[in-house]
């Protein structure tokens, strides 16, 4: 009597690949929650409607670019000279071009300025 001999076939290896796969999403779905969301019941405080100030020690440099400080028209020369070596903050127009926003900060670092910062406007999104 003839048998038959069935070969043995190799087990397919992708199967425990799928399972680690698996796990390591459901992992860093649960790992990836860096902060507590808000509270449900929190209301933010609403600041669309308030005037925008500039900083009372702060330069301005309007749409123009003309800088500014404290409502009188000033250059980075003088401003450096009355202030002193202190940190420098500067709120710039929205619509101010960005060669001439370099020119000032670089006006003000060559002048003495220890360091410029930018005062911009943030939001909560």
């Amino acid at each position: 009597m003839i048998q038959y001999v069935r070969q043995s076939r190799k087990r397919d290896s992708t199967i425990p690949l799928i399972n680690v796969v698996f796990l390591m999403l459901i992992f860093f779905l649960i790992a990836g929650t860096l902060a507590p969301p808000l509270d449900p019941e929190l209301n933010l405080v609403d600041t669309s409607e308030l005037e925008g100030r500039d900083p009372p020690d702060a330069l301005v440099l309007n749409e123009n670019g003309v800088l500014s400080f404290r409502g009188l028209q000033t250059d980075p020369g003088s401003f450096i000279a009355s202030h002193g070596e202190n940190p420098v903050r500067i709120v710039p127009d929205r619509n101010v071009s960005g060669r001439r926003l370099m020119e000032v900060t670089g006006a003000l670092r060559r002048q003495g300025a220890p360091s410029v910062f930018l005062v911009t406007e943030q939001a909560l999104e």
